[in-house]
């Protein structure tokens, strides 16, 4: 069975794609392509991030109509920071960008799947290559992921957020 075109995008997004908001729809090379319904989570979807290659989950955000229209226009990902209440791409302080190669919308909707091209080793703002890089056990946390750098030696600021 093969996939609805409007539920896919599989063509890589290229920093030529300028896409045109409509109502629930973006044009995108041409082509209409579906809007997330963010309506349905006060403005925001949740944006699961995987590796494209391996499928290995990287990190969870959240993205707003601009920051996926930026996401469809750039290829690059951008998200949109709850805390600190702006769009942030990733990468813009630490250089570990993620190109987008594919979009994916759950069946409501209202969930976005990023396939992404990981650059620079980590998506995870403490260093690790995933977010999820501890285990739960009986126990507590049990470290299972690859650090790739330090974060003090990456931000300029004390904090960084993802």
């Amino acid at each position: 069975m093969s996939e609805k075109p409007q539920t896919r995008i599989t063509q890589q997004i290229t920093n030529q794609n300028q896409p045109s908001l409509d109502e629930d729809r973006v044009t995108l090379q041409g082509a209409q392509v579906p809007m997330p319904n963010f309506a349905k989570g006060g403005g925001v979807v949740p944006a699961i991030v995987q590796d494209y290659q391996t499928g290995e989950v990287l990190m969870v955000a959240y993205m707003n109509e601009e920051s996926y229209r930026r996401t469809l226009a750039t290829g690059r990902a951008t998200y949109f920071s709850r805390s600190r209440n702006r769009l942030w791409m990733k990468g813009e302080e630490s250089g570990h960008i993620q190109i987008v190669r594919e979009i994916l919308l759950d069946c409501d909707e209202d969930a976005v799947l990023l396939k992404v091209e990981q650059v620079g080793g980590a998506a995870c703002h403490t260093g690790y290559r995933s977010c999820f890089f501890r285990r739960v056990t009986p126990a507590g946390l049990e470290v299972v992921g690859e650090k790739v750098f330090e974060p003090e030696e990456v931000y300029r600021r004390k904090t960084p957020g993802g």
